[in-house]
């Protein structure tokens, strides 16, 4: 007999040893790391002009190899459709208000049209566009730190929509020129520190990959959790980046190879094992686990009739 919950989910032995459930409380657990399969959750953050969504596009075609696969969540004024001559990719242009809610129900929609890779083109107007998170919040009355605390899960909403996808996602970020106060001679007058991304502070933490452009269209690696780029020389982002990028995101275990592995799994502890390791594929394998485990229950009592 099992359940479906919010949350985390574990295999355990009921009272009679032989049933699946859920456990409703979280358990610590130290257990060895392992990779899965993996879809890249990327962000090319740069000035106008430094080849964001041109630079996108091609990685996005790296990974797929097919135009078609591809979708641009379009909010810089048509500006995806100037590169039609790569090929025919999909672009779904995305108007004012920018909400975190549309921009969720532009996802969906890319999600269920089949869609491999979805570019955000760009993330920046859900924060600091017309009907982003800064316009919402400007414009509540009442207590400003009060109001912070209704439109944050509104962000988060869309930030865990984009992670959580089935779908490789791309996301481009505006930057702009950062300063701070520093004194001289008795006055305290604005100095440049560099470029700032245009999105809510800390949201590089959210990706896998970052690459910084710069006006000359060359690229760095300011976050590199795949270990592919970070340290390396500067270059213009290719196609073949994409590549490297697939490959790296296929070299763990899949959905469909635990799927298997559960169809095939002789004992209650291996399909714990199984939900233990891949808390992050639960909805996904905990009704075909919990159907495992009453064959094997079955197959138990036939044996020890």
């Amino acid at each position: 007999m099992g359940a479906s919950i919010k949350g985390l989910s574990f295999l355990s032995n009921s009272q009679s040893g032989n049933q699946i459930n859920v456990i409703k409380n979280q358990v610590m657990e130290l257990r060895h790391a392992t990779r899965k399969q993996a879809k890249i959750k990327l962000a090319l953050q740069g000035p106008s002009g430094s080849g964001k969504t041109y630079s996108a596009l091609l990685l996005a075609f790296g990974i797929t190899n097919e135009w078609d696969s591809i979708a641009v969540i379009d909010t810089e004024n048509h500006s995806a459709d100037l590169y039609a001559h790569l090929g025919s990719y999909n672009v779904l242009p995305l108007g004012k208000p920018f909400s975190p809610e549309r921009y969720i129900e532009a996802i969906e929609l890319c999600e269920k049209a089949g869609m491999e890779v979805i570019i955000l083109d760009s993330i920046t107007h859900e924060w600091d566009g017309s009907g982003g998170i800064l316009d919402i919040h400007q414009a509540m009355t009442g207590n400003s730190f009060t109001n912070w605390s209704k439109v944050t899960p509104r962000h988060n909403a869309f930030v865990q929509k984009f992670l959580q996808s089935r779908c490789h996602i791309i996301a481009t970020i505006r930057t702009k020129q950062d300063y701070v106060l520093s004194e001289k001679n008795g006055k305290m007058v604005p100095e440049k520190v560099g470029l700032k991304a245009v999105t809510r502070e800390g949201m590089d933490f959210e990706f896998t990959l970052v690459f910084d452009l710069d006006i000359k269209h060359m690229a760095s690696a300011s976050k590199d959790r795949t270990g592919l780029f970070m340290d390396k020389p500067e270059a213009r982002i290719t196609s073949e980046m994409g590549q490297k990028i697939l490959q790296w995101c296929n070299e763990g275990k899949s959905v469909e190879q635990l799927k298997q592995e559960i169809q095939v799994a002789t004992s209650v502890e291996r399909l714990r094992d199984i939900l233990r390791k891949y808390p992050e594929y639960r909805q996904e394998l905990e009704g075909l686990a919990i159907e495992r485990s009453k064959h094997i229950n079955n197959t138990t009592v036939y044996l020890n009739a």
